[in-house]
C-alpha cells in the first residue's frame, strides 16, 4: 500500500508588491487592513478564504 502525503493548501497572500495605507485604513494595493496583513501568517484558512472574498467589494 502506498501512502501518499500532501501538503495542506494554503491561501495565497493577496500582496501586489503596493504597500500603502489609505485614508480608510486599507492597504491600496490588497485592500487588506494593518492588522489582517500583520495577521496573515497566523490567521486559519476560514478566515483568509473570507477576506479574500471580500477584498473585491472593498476596492470597488
Amino acid at each position: 500500500m502506498v501512502v501518499e502525503r500532501v501538503a495542506p493548501v494554503r491561501v495565497a497572500s493577496p500582496c501586489v508588491n503596493i504597500c500603502r495605507i489609505a485614508a480608510d485604513g486599507r492597504c491600496e494595493g490588497c485592500a487588506r487592513t494593518l492588522d489582517e496583513i500583520a495577521r496573515w501568517t497566523s490567521t486559519g484558512e476560514a478566515e483568509r478564504d473570507r477576506i479574500m472574498r471580500e477584498l473585491p467589494g472593498r476596492r470597488s
